[in-house]
């Protein structure tokens, strides 16, 4: 089962390595969004869904520059990624509204959980859309603008 499981990654290596760069930005993403998000709602400047939304534009930033640098070696100009980018974001910004919304109003979790859960849910969408789409990743496309 280990050798299965070995020849698997380094068979996939590179998508698994997206995929943790994809991960790591992300986190940071979150960071930016957990914090505007619990900012917002302690210093009651918003409820949960609104504050949500408001911390999603924070880590749409963040995410946006990272990813296209780091995560998928974007070969496309800002003028080209970007509205692909927004198309997805804008998808996953409502995703988000509805689940938050679902999450703390309908079934009455703590709105921090929900996040979490809205997170990732919501990054699933995100990495397929940003790999196959918006980014169209292509493997050391990097490498060959050098030369």
């Amino acid at each position: 089962m280990f050798a299965l499981l070995t020849r698997l990654a380094q068979r996939h290596r590179a998508f698994f390595l997206q995929f943790a760069t994809f991960v790591g930005v992300g986190l940071t993403a979150a960071a930016g969004h957990f914090t505007t998000l619990a900012i917002m709602v302690e210093r009651n400047w918003a409820g949960p869904v609104l504050a949500s939304l408001a911390g999603f534009v924070v880590g749409s930033v963040i995410s946006y520059s990272l990813n296209r640098r780091f995560t998928f070696e974007s070969t496309r100009s800002h003028a080209g990624a970007l509205p692909r980018f927004a198309t997805v974001a804008g998808i996953a910004f409502v995703m988000t509204g509805v689940l938050m919304d679902l999450l703390v109003h309908r079934i009455g979790l703590y709105y921090l959980l929900a996040q979490a859960i809205t997170t990732g849910l919501v990054m699933i969408w995100t990495f397929s859309a940003y790999r196959i789409w918006a980014f169209a990743h292509k493997a050391g496309a990097r490498e060959q603008r050098a030369e």
